[in-house]
């Protein structure tokens, strides 16, 4: 559920959609990471003004993984 709504979401902030990847990782704790991908001219864009946007992208996926008892982190990755 959390990453079908990150994958809805987060090509429409993005000049590049179709270079955007989501891997899903468990780390060592059970906690999922969703590591986005994207194309080196969307960084600026996905993170945002002050880093507000990947805020937001980060309230959206803790709230969809409470609702599924998860502990859900998005990172951005070169």
């Amino acid at each position: 559920m959390t990453t079908a709504l990150i994958e809805f979401v987060a090509p429409w902030l993005v000049d590049h959609p179709d270079e955007l990847t989501i891997e899903e990782v468990e780390d060592e704790r059970g906690t999922l990471v969703l590591e986005l991908s994207l194309h080196p001219d969307d960084m600026g864009k996905i993170i945002g003004r002050q880093g507000r946007t990947i805020r937001a992208l980060r309230s959206l996926a803790r709230a969809a993984g409470q609702r599924q008892d998860h502990n859900i982190m998005i990172e951005v990755v070169d």
